[in-house]
């Protein structure tokens, strides 16, 4: 894709992908609900008012662009491969790097230039390290090895193709289907103990679109199970997921205690007192690491971040959409209203400086050492209870013999 084009026909073809979005003088008059395309082809709801958020973001993204060329012509095209500071700097003071590092990052949580996210991440994440240790025939192999084979996995793939994304101009085609499927039965075959499980559709999916390959989309899917998302998030008893679930309701307590004089403090007591259980919402948000929640663009920004900082990221975003509707959850009265206010947040999230800057600013800091420690702190007790939870069911199944 890049090797064909000099950066400057890149740029061209960059900016022409980023359209000003222009409701009729109808809609503009009425207030009414608009639909739109977004940037990766999803046909979106909203008010005028999303429609000139969408364009503020996206002259935002036209002007981050500009920055991106301005460093690949200064640096090199490569520039942010030169950002490893930890073991360099002792060594040989390479002062360079350091200031690389810190650049990339401020830039990454701006966000990514559309037109350069696939390389970008495809380096930054780890893929292509990944996908370096094997043979170059590796993906197509698999798939030729594994074409025909029907598995539980495959079924249940077989199942979600028409469910995931519908109505995409893309996704939801012949080929569509055909290459995410190719991609989900691939990895169901690379890591048996994962195999296939529900949610994994809809992030291979965004994969797909935004790494133009199948081979690609497959290596990011493969660094982001094996990598970047703590450990058994996807296996069969999501034990990796129910510990990311005590995690985010602990953070949710410490940023949010019960005793606390500040009213913005007492969100946690409050859906505490309605028996409001976070992983009602927080469950798919984090097994589609927010790919079915947020707006398709919000979504790549939290990725961009995600792939070069970590897991971290999806902590200081859950934390923040609580955080940005703070008074109105403390309005609610039943646990269905809770739902409905955060669902109704997380599909109009169009700004996704609004929501990274709550993330960042307002959340306060957690590292990845810190997050990893919680972990640890949980597992034993989400052990205990699934164990708890098999014996109940054996228990049953037994009394029914």
């Amino acid at each position: 894709m890049y090797g064909t084009q000099s950066r400057r026909d890149v740029a061209y073809e960059y900016q022409a992908q980023i359209p000003v979005l222009r409701p009729s003088i109808h809609a503009r008059r009425a207030n009414i609900t608009v639909k739109f395309q977004d940037l990766y082809g999803f046909t979106v709801e909203g008010n005028v008012d999303d429609v000139n958020v969408l364009n503020e973001v996206r002259e935002k993204v036209r002007q981050q662009g500009k920055v991106w060329w301005a460093l690949e012509a200064s640096k090199g095209a490569n520039w942010y491969l030169q950002t490893h500071v930890s073991s360099t700097l002792k060594s040989s003071l390479k002062f360079s790097a350091l200031v690389n590092a810190i650049t990339l990052k401020r830039l990454i949580r701006k966000g990514i230039p559309p037109v350069l996210r696939p390389k970008v991440w495809f380096s930054l994440s780890g893929a292509a390290k990944k996908k370096s240790t094997v043979p170059e025939s590796y993906y197509n192999d698999l798939s030729k090895a594994v074409e025909g084979m029907v598995t539980p996995a495959t079924k249940q793939i077989d199942h979600d193709l028409p469910r995931t994304f519908p109505g995409h101009p893309w996704l939801d085609t012949p080929e569509g289907h055909a290459a995410l499927r190719r991609v989900l039965v691939g990895y169901s075959f690379r890591d048996s103990d994962v195999g296939y499980c529900q949610g994994l559709n809809y992030v291979a999916a965004l994969l797909l679109l935004v790494m133009k390959t199948e081979e690609d989309a497959f290596w990011m899917l493969a660094v982001l199970l094996e990598n970047v998302l703590v450990n058994d998030c996807y296996t069969t008893n999501l034990s990796g997921c129910h510990v990311e679930q005590r995690v985010f309701k602990d953070l949710l307590t410490k940023k949010c205690p019960r005793h606390c004089f500040n009213e913005k403090c007492r969100i946690y007591a409050h859906l505490e007192d309605l028996e409001f259980d976070v992983s009602l919402v927080a469950t798919e948000w984090f097994l589609c690491v927010f790919s079915k929640s947020l707006p398709s663009e919000t979504t790549m920004r939290v990725w961009d971040i995600l792939f070069y900082e970590g897991a971290k990221v999806l902590f200081h975003v859950a934390l923040a959409i609580f955080k940005m509707k703070e008074d109105e959850l403390l309005m609610t009265h039943h646990v269905g209203d809770v739902i409905n206010v955060l669902q109704r947040t997380t599909h109009h999230l169009f700004d996704p400086d609004e929501l990274l800057t709550v993330a960042f600013d307002k959340v306060g800091s957690m590292t990845t050492t810190t997050i990893s420690k919680q972990r640890k702190k949980q597992e034993p007790a989400v052990m205990a209870e699934l164990d708890q939870r098999l014996r109940r069911l054996n228990s049953v199944n037994g009394d029914d013999k």
